[in-house]
């Protein structure tokens, strides 16, 4: 049984609700639910990186020193915390391994499934 009223006017409405903000890289990622004992335990399902070429590059940044992720996702893309955007177009795990290497060049692209008119 549900508890919150507009997840249940979504689920009667065909929609699916997200535990995850639209902004989130888990947006619109199934979740499943195990129990725990007497208690239920939500998680999220694996979420699958697209493949590179699925993002169209509109920039390219060269490493500078002490540069970070979060301050270049806010540079490029408005929000510090979508820096995960520009990890999965250049297929990195560790956000790290982006900046952690002078004069390394990454790419700056559209969300996934953008394309340029």
């Amino acid at each position: 049984m549900m508890n919150n009223i507009s997840a249940l006017i979504l689920q009667q409405a065909g929609l699916k609700t997200s535990y995850f903000t639209p902004g989130s890289r888990y947006h619109g990622i199934e979740t499943g639910t195990i129990q725990v004992g007497d208690m239920p335990v939500p998680y999220v399902r694996r979420r699958f990186i697209p493949p590179p070429e699925r993002f169209l590059t509109i920039q390219e940044h060269t490493v500078s020193q002490n540069e970070r992720i979060d301050l270049l996702s806010n540079q490029y893309l408005g929000d510090p915390e979508q820096f995960w955007r520009i990890c999965d177009a250049n297929v990195v795990v560790h956000p790290d391994e982006l900046t952690n290497t002078l004069g390394k060049q990454f790419r700056i692209t559209l969300p996934d499934g953008m394309i340029s008119i």
